[in-house]
């Protein structure tokens, strides 16, 4: 179909003013955050309404036209990013609503297209806590935040995306609308449909709103910067601090000292927030409950330090100090664009296993890249690492980033020999779609087809995405 003749119909389904086809007008919808996937689209569509939504995708099933879900752009795998130039991209951008709040209940139904800050001011507007936290939470819109199942820094207390949703409106590659926003703790009435949604990455359908749990807001928070000698000295803190606050402990994070100089380096923080030089720090986090007692992190960190399982800690004396913490933590994976090239993996394994993953990774990046610099950060309490590793200090970015394959391969091998996942909050998108092929059950990847091939059958939702193109 020329593209004049596409316009005209994509028009009549949704509006002038809705359609942009236009490479120059195009360009903020093709280039995801890291800039590694370079396609163009025949249209970018921004649907007004649910209903106008339902048109389109009953126009695409109909002329088999592939369509790539699109909310945020922030993904990091290329999920929500054309992968041939065939597709269009479909931005919910406009289904930002918020239909429904009960603080009293504990839920809040919102449009997909909603940001994910606007979520948290809104619950906090009502007296109440989304807790889902990520760094671009000021662009993520909640249909993208489920669609990648969502992790963040309070999984370890609050959950996943999964686990923070009710239910969800979808629309079917055939253009029908399933109905399952509710707000019921309890609804055993056979498949939880939602779920197949959640974490499939736009291949299945379109999410179009969700009901999400929301939780009392902490009176207070007590934040701690911890000097920590490694990371086997940081997974036993995280259980003596665990056993003596339980789920208030809503965040642990291991840093290496090596961060903490790129970011003083390059002026992302403007001081040091570690009271004592060493390798590695933990960032620790209370969430203090309406009515309970200050100061708990605080006694579990001087008792630690009594039996000489931390080196020191800089404890958050004001909200200023927190927010600056939390900025450092935050800015770590950024900052290290500013050092050259890096290597990245979002990888996970057991917490036990953690600093195996974090010494055997290391010893297996040096053997191969003598000077390479590591910079595995992260969420420990869930045992999520971003195990990034930046370029030797005046190596050619380009030769660097050519030599990553070795890398990816063995911090992969390694993951998988420790009972890991290769990717534990970023999801496949197109970048890791040969990798889960050869590292997921063979039963539960056909199963995961035979699921697509029912409810997309024409297969226009995000083809290429998890599944091979060719595959």
């Amino acid at each position: 179909m020329p593209n004049s003749d596409l316009v005209n119909v994509l028009t009549a389904l949704v509006g002038t003013q809705n359609v942009v086809a236009s490479h120059d007008h195009m360009a903020p919808f093709l280039s995801e955050p890291r800039h590694r996937f370079h396609q163009t689209a025949k249209a970018i569509v921004s649907p007004r309404s649910v209903e106008d939504l339902q048109a389109l995708v009953q126009w695409a099933n109909a002329v088999r036209q592939p369509l790539v879900p699109q909310s945020g752009n922030t993904g990091l795998v290329g999920g929500q990013v054309p992968l041939t130039g065939n597709e269009i991209v479909v931005s919910i951008r406009h289904l930002d609503g918020v239909m429904a709040l009960d603080a009293g209940a504990g839920h809040m139904s919102v449009g997909a297209g909603l940001t994910l800050q606007k979520a948290h001011e809104v619950a906090e507007e009502a007296g109440a806590l989304f807790p889902l936290t990520i760094a671009s939470q000021g662009s993520a819109m909640i249909g993208g935040v489920l669609s990648s199942n969502a992790g963040g820094v309070q999984v370890l207390s609050y959950g996943n995306a999964r686990e923070l949703c009710l239910g969800v409106d979808v629309v079917l590659p055939n253009g029908n609308l399933m109905h399952g926003l509710n707000s019921l703790r309890k609804n055993n009435t056979g498949y939880d449909l939602k779920d197949l949604f959640v974490g499939a990455e736009g291949t299945l359908g379109i999410i179009t709103a969700a009901t999400l749990k929301l939780f009392p807001r902490p009176e207070g928070y007590e934040t701690a910067f911890i000097s920590v000698a490694g990371p086997d000295a940081a997974y036993e803190l995280f259980g003596h601090i665990r056993d003596r606050l339980g789920t208030s402990l809503t965040a642990f994070e291991l840093m290496p000292r090596f961060g903490i100089d790129m970011l003083l380096k390059h002026g992302v923080i403007g001081r040091d927030p570690a009271a004592s030089p060493s390798p590695w720090y933990v960032l620790a986090e209370l969430s203090r409950p309406r009515g309970g007692r200050e100061g708990r992190l605080v006694e579990s960190l001087e008792t630690g330090l009594g039996t000489g399982l931390i080196a020191d800690a800089a404890i958050a004396q004001s909200e200023g100090d927190r927010q600056g913490l939390w900025r450092a933590r935050e800015s770590m994976s950024d900052v290290q664009s500013r050092e050259g090239a890096s290597i990245k993996h979002d990888v996970s394994v057991p917490l036990a296993a953690v600093p195996a993953l974090v010494a055997e990774g290391i010893a297996a990046a040096k053997r191969l890249v003598p000077g390479i610099r590591p910079c595995p950060f992260g969420h420990m309490g869930d045992g999520n690492l971003h195990f990034n590793f930046s370029q030797p200090e005046g190596a050619d970015p380009k030769a660097f980033m050519a030599g990553a394959e070795p890398i990816h391969a063995a911090i992969y091998e390694i993951v998988t020999g420790l009972g890991g996942s290769v990717s534990a909050e970023h999801g496949i998108g197109q970048l890791k779609t040969h990798l889960l092929r050869r590292v997921k059950d063979p039963v539960a990847y056909a199963a995961m087809k035979q699921i697509k091939s029912a409810l997309d059958p024409h297969n226009i939702m995000n083809p290429g995405k998890i599944f091979d193109a060719d595959d």
